[in-house]
């Protein structure tokens, strides 16, 4: 859950890197935007005063043309008195003319740089549109990346909340348990009085009384423990046997079935009345190969090994439990 919460800041930081550029891009399109809106302003107004001057010049010209005794050009040379009027004369039209070209050449250079310039704002702002594009497109693939790593997340709580709702029931369930057992006994006790006093035996710490269960090794001990996942500690009130999926399960030592069924967490569940307050209980059973009421001897399958209830696995759960109470199994196998 640390890892998904420490990918999904990365992939935060991406989104709020992307947007900043994403507001820079913004920024220089609007830029570009306003200085081709002025370039356009600039360019009609060169492009009006390139044409009414040209207009202007040829209009005059035309003007002239149709004046056939007007003294310009060629008539206006012919009627010099001598040949440094004629010169002067001369320059003076061909200054007219230059300065005309000049005008119509530079309004025309004017017209072509901000065409060009028109040209490079354009580019650049493709330029800047294109990275924008790449940039969104990168954006929608964190955001992607964003909602799949908090839908894993959310699923993480989830089966945090159910392993952490699993946990307290399997708690509740061995609380009460206490009372059955102690309710079961008591009744075996009064409608079976004579059999049971024929399979009463004392039981006695270290003494190796219980048969193990299940040819299975021991993966779980009785006592308090830390939870792999949720990292709590918590009271583990039997011992696991990892043992494969359908193997069987014996009963500890003889005695009588005072439970055979589902319960809670432990899923498919047999309990053994054997006498002087003791019982066992085998949890998680794939199938249950005894009843309730059911006399059993030490040794005989009463089930097979399964993941039933809250389990992450097929193993078998099995308990001692004295006057109700678990007490370590270790102490009677």
């Amino acid at each position: 859950e640390q890892s998904a919460q420490k990918k999904l800041g990365v992939i935060e930081l991406n989104l709020k890197s992307t947007d900043t550029a994403n507001q820079d891009y913004n920024g220089q399109i609007q830029l570009a935007n306003q200085r081709l809106d002025q370039l356009q302003e600039d360019l009609a107004i060169a492009e009006r005063s390139y044409y009414e001057k040209r207009a202007a010049i040829i209009a005059r010209l035309r003007f002239l043309q149709r004046q056939p005794n007007a003294e310009v050009g060629s008539n206006l040379l012919l009627k010099s008195q001598d040949i440094n009027e004629f010169l002067a004369r001369r320059r003076r039209l061909k200054l007219v003319y230059q300065t005309d070209q000049k005008i119509l050449t530079s309004l025309k250079a004017e017209a072509d740089s901000i065409n060009q310039r028109k040209t490079e704002i354009e580019a650049q702002k493709n330029r800047v549109s294109l990275l924008k594009q790449q940039l969104l497109a990168k954006k929608k693939q964190f955001q992607a990346q964003l909602k799949t790593q908090q839908q894993l997340i959310e699923r993480l709580n989830s089966n945090r909340e159910a392993l952490e709702a699993s946990q307290a029931q399997l708690a509740e369930d061995s609380k009460n348990l206490v009372i059955l057992i102690q309710r079961e006994i008591a009744r075996q006790n009064k409608i079976a009085a004579a059999r049971k006093a024929r399979l009463r035996k004392t039981f006695v710490f270290n003494t190796g009384q219980l048969l193990y269960p299940s040819n299975g090794s021991i993966t779980s001990s009785f006592g308090w423990r830390r939870h792999p996942i949720l990292g709590t500690s918590r009271f583990h009130s039997g011992i696991d046997f990892g043992a494969s999926y359908g193997s069987t399960i014996r009963a500890a030592d003889s005695g009588t079935v005072i439970f055979a069924g589902w319960y809670g967490g432990y899923g498919n569940t047999v309990i053994i009345d054997h006498g002087d307050s003791i019982a066992t209980l085998y949890g998680h059973a794939s199938r249950l190969l005894v009843s309730k009421g059911e006399s059993v001897k030490r040794g005989n399958a009463i089930a097979t090994v399964g993941s039933t209830g809250f389990s992450t696995g097929p193993h078998l759960h099995f308990e001692v439990r004295k006057n109700g109470e678990p007490v370590d199994p270790s102490s009677y196998l």
